[in-house]
């Protein structure tokens, strides 16, 4: 008897755990991923918290297992083309897009790397650094295997270059290769498709991209992972020096009538882990987190807020800033905020770097797959999940929605998410129309 078949849209840590769960029972899995890689933003983050984990030691062992699950079919550097049928007979269409790397001969040796001369922004390092033109996106990518940027590299743009290709000993990059498609009956879709983080540029007066030492959470992670374009060392792009003084300003672009309504449910903590995380690189750093309203609302996580405050001598100043400015010259931060309470004042702080939390956004693949799948999405374009009895379902049968894709939720939850989903699929699979 065949196995029945269940695609899973999205490689982060929801789609990761889902597709092991699912795996694990019998199931075949699909797991459709846009990038060349899977691990979602969980990789590029330096530790989890509450207890300041390796983010990576955490989730690479996933990525492994889930890659060598017997069970497991990876369709990275892919997405959905269309959806056919109802529940339980979902016809799926994947686009596999050229990598114009044959993968059964890639060896990731890093030769052609090495001899790309086009340099082009890095998305995983958030712009801080610079990648080829062929790549792979970060050390432990699975699959491991490199990817050639069709929009950069001049061998496809031109008719001109080519050293990739010379250089590769394995005769792994064929220029000729083209987009496939993949077919797949389905019993179930589960969508994990995550989130993106809001364009804090479009809000000027937090001074993204105009004060060169502002800059996002997502890229201070980079700055304080080993890994990372400073090997870990915190510095701030404007001089590459070590701030002597570095702010976090919360709910950039949320709870905020204008731009997102909701709370994103992670940006106390991270603030308070990259606080703890900046704390270590560099002992001297005074640390403020300039916040709405704290909400530490997990296990441990007040214990983890109060251990900043008092271990590490981090500032919390509620406060609600209402202008960020260069200083003169190039480097460092002038901001303006005023203090909420009884006593509330307006008071004018320099620092050396300034760190945006920006609102964490539903993927903008949302609005395509709720028309190709037939689900509604919320007012904030999250998908809609209205069965308080069943909180995994969509609005559509068989359509099962875990991680960040439903709403603002943190790693842990995401994880129990997604084995929530895996459960779920049995049950509407194995017990029919009467689940």
């Amino acid at each position: 008897m065949d196995k029945k078949k269940v695609v899973v849209v999205g490689g982060g840590i929801a789609g990761i755990q889902a597709s092991l769960d699912l795996a694990d029972r019998g199931y075949e899995v699909h797991v459709v991923e846009k990038s060349p890689s899977i691990g979602g933003h969980m990789a590029q983050l330096d530790k989890t918290f509450p207890t300041n984990d390796c983010s990576m030691c955490i989730l690479s062992p996933k990525m492994i297992s889930c890659a060598d699950h017997e069970n497991v079919v990876l369709h990275t550097y892919s997405e959905l083309d269309g959806v056919d049928g109802a529940f339980p007979d979902f016809k799926v269409r994947i686009r596999e897009k050229a990598r114009f790397i044959d993968t059964s001969r890639c060896t990731a040796c890093g030769d052609c790397i090495a001899k790309c001369p086009v340099k082009v922004t890095s998305e995983f390092e958030e712009g801080l650094s610079n990648r080829k033109a062929v790549y792979i996106p970060f050390p432990q990518a699975v699959p491991r295997k490199a990817t050639i940027d069709k929009d950069h590299c001049r061998m496809i743009t031109q008719k001109k270059c080519g050293v990739c290709k010379k250089a590769c000993q394995a005769e792994a990059v064929d220029f000729d290769q083209e987009d496939s498609m993949v077919e797949i009956d389905a019993s179930a879709v589960v969508l994990a498709n995550g989130f993106d983080l809001m364009d804090a540029t479009s809000m000027p007066e937090y001074g993204l991209g105009i004060c060169k030492d502002v800059i996002t959470s997502l890229q201070l992670e980079r700055i304080l992972s080993a890994s990372g374009p400073t090997n870990g060392r915190l510095q701030r792009p404007s001089d590459e020096k070590e701030p002597r003084n570095l702010g976090f300003i919360q709910c950039v672009g949320s709870r905020d009538s204008n731009t997102r309504s909701y709370c994103s449910s992670v940006c106390c903590m991270y603030a308070t882990k990259e606080s703890i995380l900046a704390r270590e690189h560099a002992p001297e750093v005074d640390i403020a987190i300039f916040y709405m309203d704290m909400r530490a609302t997990g296990k441990g996580f007040q214990e983890f807020v109060s251990r900043a405050r008092d271990t590490y001598g981090v500032r919390y100043i509620r406060s609600r800033p209402a202008k960020i400015q260069p200083v003169n010259g190039d480097s460092g931060v002038l901001m303006n905020y005023e203090t909420r309470g009884l006593a509330g004042e307006s008071k004018t702080e320099e620092f050396d770097m300034l760190v945006l939390c920006p609102a964490l956004v539903p993927s903008p693949d949302n609005v395509l797959l709720s028309q190709m799948l037939h689900v509604e999405l919320d007012g904030e374009g999250f998908f809609e999940t209205p069965d308080l009895a069943h909180p995994v379902d969509t609005t559509a049968r068989g359509i099962l929605v875990c991680g960040f894709a439903s709403g603002p939720i943190d790693i842990p939850d995401s994880v129990s998410q997604a084995s929530a989903v895996a459960a779920r699929v049995a049950e509407l699979i194995e017990g029919g129309e009467d689940s």
